[in-house]
């Protein structure tokens, strides 16, 4: 096992990614995916708590990215701006490799423990740019979670769209057209 090799950490992804695809996220082992990576179990699990974590182990970059992008929006943008920015920032981070997004939640959406496990961390993502929106001020508690919630809203749906879309199409502008239509529906015009 070439345990010195680079990369350990992302050859496990493509691996369990690949093996979740081909025979079913219930039916892979964890001895599988690390055999696959050319890694040992021992190494699995020093990069990975479970089986389950292998496909949402960039959450925390996501989540950093995000809020990131709402701290750094311009003090006069307002929140539905301050969200623009960070559904930006989700596009930049995940948005070059549509072929592994497509794959991956098609591996979501297969099984309902990996579904919830999805909801459960975009939820702790709303929180997170609530939080966020309301230290930025100017927003009460409840109107930075409104506005969080409908960004992580139109993350969602922008992102079914884009993997079920074509393979050129662009996140970034999938994004910014479903967060404009959400803003045009409640009548702040872009």
């Amino acid at each position: 096992m070439g345990r010195w090799e680079p990369d350990a950490a992302g050859r496990l992804r493509e691996a369990a990614l690949e093996l979740y695809v081909a025979q079913g996220y219930e039916q892979t082992t964890v001895a599988e995916i690390a055999e696959r990576a050319g890694v040992t179990a021992r190494t699995f699990f020093r990069h990975f708590a479970d089986k389950r974590e292998v496909l949402f182990g960039g959450s925390e970059e996501l989540q950093a990215r995000m809020t990131a992008a709402v701290e750094a929006a311009p003090p006069e943008a307002g929140p539905l701006d301050a969200v623009a920015a960070a559904l930006d920032a989700a596009a930049g981070m995940i948005g070059g490799d549509h072929q592994r997004s497509k794959r991956r939640q098609a591996v979501l959406m297969a099984n309902p423990e990996l579904r919830e496990r999805e909801l459960m961390k975009m939820a702790r993502l709303g929180d997170t740019l609530a939080t966020v929106l309301g230290r930025r001020g100017g927003i009460d508690d409840d109107d930075a979670r409104l506005v969080a919630e409908a960004g992580i809203a139109a993350f969602r749906i922008g992102f079914e769209r884009w993997v079920g879309g074509p393979r050129s199409a662009d996140l970034a502008a999938v994004l910014e057209e479903a967060w404009g239509r959400l803003r045009g529906l409640v009548g702040d015009r872009p």
